[in-house]
């Protein structure tokens, strides 16, 4: 199909096509959705983009508002890319620091950052785009709420932060703790990295990302393949790194990292925390083959020793140029390494050993160029099993610094280690009560038979620890001298010895972590020297802490009239641990906003507005009572509230279960609005009507008012306006624009509600109903609607009947004689009218034989038409009911008869306007003389519509001045009348008729 240019179609075309422009080009503003969560300190991050501008390449200028939790009805100003000066002095500070901007992404959208957020930066945001425009057309702002949380995340290595060496090939294991007392839902990433010298970033050993993914880092795919690497999450914060096999490229700095990522509403995930643990410093030395590296070991021992005894491990080895070459050589017990002595002599021994080394019962010397012993005194029964050694060759390198070879192990020797017949004897009572974390874990150690002098060691075998050995806790000597075991040196733990044969270990302070099997070995020092040990053990579970913690939230009214305060009570019952409380309120998304955190060292830490709440904690043994009082209620503080526990012990973070919901609801006080109002009211139609709403009580001097009427009809319901608390008027969506002109409303005195409409029509009859609503204003400055009222009003319009025949036309009959060129006018005069209302369509005509010709019309509208286009015509209208016609410059063809025709026209409600009468006039007969000059004459009948009415009232005064005279006459002439007075005549002189 096709169109041309002059296609009826074109004008459809155009007008569809600007209308969809018209669509396309609305301004719409767009923001990120919140709310958004983030946390102190950290970088704050709102996109905003504007479309639908008709020059979308012009650099658009974009204004930052914010909205504090505290003071929600004002604004302040943050930043604008127009003005300089446009911040408010709680920002401007911070904008010059670089710390707040504003950054054009294109010409339509920007990033509003701030660098390192603050709590009083938690609130409402809003966007607005800057209209370059004459016209309005959509929306130029868009909001978004930031929530500033505590940055909670804690990231700590249970190692010591001093410098590791290894040798290529050997085995790493280290653990870290991570955790966080975020209530909202979070995910946590964690990493082990690895930063080698002159190296510009730490590069992933293994990661496991906030989807619970692990990957290895690059570098590490072929060892993380064959299991060489690992990462264990040992429990809900405790991570461990095992490497099997170290290599010289993993030297440098090794720490853990944990990030706390949440997931925003628009479904991405943003990182809002990110910390490391201290770094420690590795070392491994590396392992060099030469052409003499082959090395034969051997063990030698005693196949069985007694308790007590000593145990000699002798090493040989066996190479070439043996002299003058160091070896390190080292003693494995079932595989694992026990103790080693390096090149230069230096002896170094397993963290379980460390003590027996340190009290003189483990030795390690070099007898002979190929020959190393070790020795063991006393020898207890834990430590028979398989021995071997294990030897390398190290290389001097230019640096001084020694380089490993190729290892060599010796076969292994099972050793047996036996008890002599002795009355020693050792028991441990079982724990019957477990100890609940926070608490002190007591266990006692008693021995039988003692002939000599008794030492004590207490040892733990975690439940969660891969390793077969028991860890030193700590030991008591002969002489009563304690010692405690590197790990535990920041606990408070401690043995005492009340009696000769009784030992007593306290550890205070326990988690579910010091769960394990603990073990007491009491070793006799006897006469003779001779030295016997006896062992016992127990198995210890500590409760976890969520078994031991309870908590209930309640309150004590449910419901709470607006201004008055509300109580609510978290009991938390249990072990006296270090515990972080959490008051929280649910949203309406079922989000969780902080209120207040209380820390366990005793700070506070408010979120939003703090001066509508306050805290208190009451301390009652093992109960603790946490308070929160909401002051002055209002319907913001309406919700479901509750309350979070979480402990932190040795760096660590354990959230519990969160406790049950309360419902706050919070109701208005009571309403005493009532109104009166003129319920039927009858009004004729085409006139104005005014409908009262009077409040005849209310709450409160200060109370506001949103009104809105509406109609009621068969048709069904319609709002007609409605005034806001602050006077603005609004007119219904079905109200046309030409009943906005005479519909009004008006508040006064009392107050009274008037609404008025002008000329009322029929179809504004119906059941008016004014609801009134009373607004009153919260203890925090906020309206709420208090309560409404309706009336109803029956509003009936009478239909005023017009008569049919009132409609009159002067009906004169004349005829008129002119010469050529001279004007003559046809006159049309009402004199009289149905409705004060009507308007008239009046016509003029010519008969011409049996046609009436239209010469001249005039509209209802005051639209003019000629419709002879020979004739030369003029209008006017010198009065309301006066319509006359002109003929200018007349000729011979304008003789003729000639009349008006009016027709009368009336509105009618609901039928709009209609013909009402039609009237003629007289006829006017004019003849236009061909020569010469006439005069015009007319007929009586046309002069009488001028003289009869003035002769008329002519005769009529003199024959009331005849009739006056007349009575004057005759009362002179009565018999016996006194004449008093002068003669209403002058003197006469009697006529004389004989002279």
């Amino acid at each position: 199909m096709k169109f041309s240019v002059f296609s009826p179609w074109r004008p459809f075309l155009l007008i569809s096509l600007g209308l969809f422009l018209l669509c396309e080009a609305q301004v719409n503003t767009e923001i990120q959705a919140g709310p958004l969560y983030r946390v102190v300190g950290s970088l704050l991050s709102i996109s905003c983009n504007a479309s639908g501008f008709s020059n979308p390449n012009s650099k658009k200028d974009f204004e930052i508002r914010m909205k504090d939790p505290a003071k929600p009805f004002q604004e302040i100003n943050v930043m604008s890319t127009r003005e300089s000066d446009f911040s408010y002095a709680r920002f401007s500070s911070r904008i010059r620091k670089n710390e707040i901007s504003i950054k054009h992404v294109d010409s339509n959208s920007i990033i509003f950052e701030i660098q390192y957020l603050q709590k009083e930066d938690d609130g409402e945001y809003e966007c607005t785009v800057v209209n370059p425009e004459y016209t309005y057309n959509g929306v130029y702002s868009a909001k978004t709420v930031v929530k500033v949380i505590d940055n909670s995340l804690s990231v700590t290595s249970t190692d010591p932060p001093t410098s590791l060496s290894y040798d290529e090939g050997e085995a790493l294991s280290l653990t870290c703790q991570a955790s966080t007392n975020t209530i909202q839902h979070v995910h946590l990433a964690f990493a082990w990295y690895l930063h080698k010298e002159g190296a510009q970033d730490a590069k992933p050993i293994i990661s496991l990302d906030r989807d619970f993914t692990l990957a290895p880092g690059e570098g590490f795919e072929r060892r993380y393949r064959d299991e060489a690497i690992r990462l264990d999450k040992l429990d809900e914060a405790t991570y461990k790194l095992n490497i099997a096999e170290l290599e010289q490229s993993d030297q440098g700095q090794i720490y853990c990292q944990a990030q706390e990522w949440i997931q925003d509403p628009d479904r991405s995930w943003y990182k809002i925390s990110q910390k490391d643990a201290e770094k420690i410093p590795l070392t491994v030395k590396a392992k060099v083959v030469t052409s003499m590296s082959a090395v034969q070991v051997s063990i030698s021992a005693q196949n069985a020793v007694q308790e007590g005894q000593e145990l000699l491990l002798s090493c040989g080895i066996n190479a070439q140029n043996l002299a003058k070459r160091f070896f390190s050589v080292a003693w494995l017990w079932n595989g694992i390494e026990l103790a080693k002595i390096g090149p230069t002599g230096i002896l170094t021994v397993r963290q379980e050993y460390i003590d027996r080394e340190r009290n003189g019962e483990l030795k390690a010397t070099r007898t002979l160029n190929n020959n190393y012993q070790l020795r063991i005194k006393p020898v207890k029964t834990t430590d028979k099993g398989s021995y071997s050694c294990r030897a390398w060759p190290e290389e001097r390198g230019e640096d001084g610094n020694f380089n490993q070879g190729a290892d060599q192990d010796s076969q292994p020797m099972d050793i047996n280690i036996y008890t002599p017949e002795s009355g020693l004897s050792v028991k441990m009572e079982n724990v019957t009560q477990p100890p609940a974390p926070g608490e002190k874990l007591k266990l006692i150690c008693e021995a039988d038979g003692v002939k000599g002098q008794l030492s004590v060691t207490w040892k733990r075998k975690a439940s969660l620890s891969t390793s077969s050995l028991f860890a030193t806790i700590i030991s008591l000597n002969e002489n009563g001298v304690t010692d405690k075991a590197g790990a535990f040196t920041s606990r408070e733990v401690r043995v005492t010895r009340p009696t000769t044969n009784k030992f007593v270990f306290e550890l205070a302070d326990v988690t579910e972590l010091d769960s394990g099997t603990y073990e007491c070995t009491v070793s006799e020092t006897q006469p003779n020297g001779k030295t016997q040990s006896q062992t016992t053990n127990v198995n210890v579970n500590v409760k976890s802490i969520e078994s031991a913690v309870k908590m209930a939230l309640r309150n004590r009214e449910p419901t709470v009239t607006v201004g008055n305060d509300v109580q609510l009570m978290c009991k938390v019952s249990g072990p006296r641990v270090p515990m972080t409380l959490t008051w929280s309120k649910e949203t309406e998304d079922s989000n969780l906003n902080t209120i207040v955190v209380l820390y366990s060292n005793g700070s506070i830490s408010w979120s939003g507005d703090q001066y509508r709440y306050q805290v208190q904690v009451d301390n009652q043994g093992n109960t603790v009572m946490h308070n929160l009082k909401i002051l002055r209620a209002s319907h913001r503080e309406a919700g479901k509230y509750q309350c979070m526990v979480s402990v932190f012990q040795h760096n660590v973070y354990k959230k519990l279960s969160p406790s049950n919901l309360v419902n706050v609801q919070v109701q208005n006080p009571a309403s005493k609005l009532a109104i009166s109002s003129n319920h039927i009211i009858v009004q004729r139609i085409n006139t104005d009507i005014q409908i009262d709403c009077k409040v005849t009580s209310r709450t409160s001097e200060i109370s506001l008012y949103a009104v809105t009427w509406e109609l009621q009809q068969d048709a069904g319901s319609r709002t007609i306006l409605t005034s806001d608390l602050n006077g603005i008027i609004t007119f219904g969506k079905q109200i046309k624009e030409s009943d906005m002109k005479r519909i009004s409303m008006k508040h006064t005195e009392g107050p009274t509600f008037e609404l008025t409409i002008q000329q009322v029509r029929i179809l504004d009859k119906g059941i008016y109903m004014c609801k009134v609503e009373e607004y009153q204003q919260d203890p925090w400055g906020e309206w709420y609607l208090l309560s409404n009222f309706n009336v109803f009003h029956v509003i009936i319009i009478k239909k005023v009947e017009h008569n049919s025949k009132q409609l009159s036309v002067g009906k004169m009959e004349a005829e008129m004689n002119i010469s050529i060129a001279e004007d003559f006018s046809i006159p049309c005069h009402i004199t009289q009218q149905s409705s004060n209302e009507s308007q008239f369509h009046v016509t003029w005509f010519r008969q011409q034989g049996t046609e009436d010709k239209t010469i001249f019309t005039v509209y209802r509208n005051s639209t003019l038409k000629a419709s002879d286009k020979n004739a030369v015509v003029r209008y006017d209208h010198p009065s309301p009911r006066q319509f006359d016609l002109t003929v200018l410059k007349s000729n011979a063809e304008d003789s003729g008869m000639y009349f008006c025709e009016v027709e009368e026209w009336i509105h009618a409600p609901g039928d709009g306007w209609q013909k009402h009468a039609v009237e003629k006039s007289g006829n006017l007969n004019v003849t236009v003389a061909a020569e010469g000059h006439a005069k015009a004459t007319t007929d009586l009948t046309w002069q009488a519509t001028t003289w009869i009415p003035i002769y008329a009232i002519t005769v009529l005064i003199c024959l009331c001045i005849i009739t006056i005279l007349s009575c004057k006459l005759c009362r002179k002439k009565t018999p016996g009348e006194k004449k008093s007075g002068h003669p209403l005549w002058t003197e006469q002189v009697p006529l004389d008729i004989n002279s």
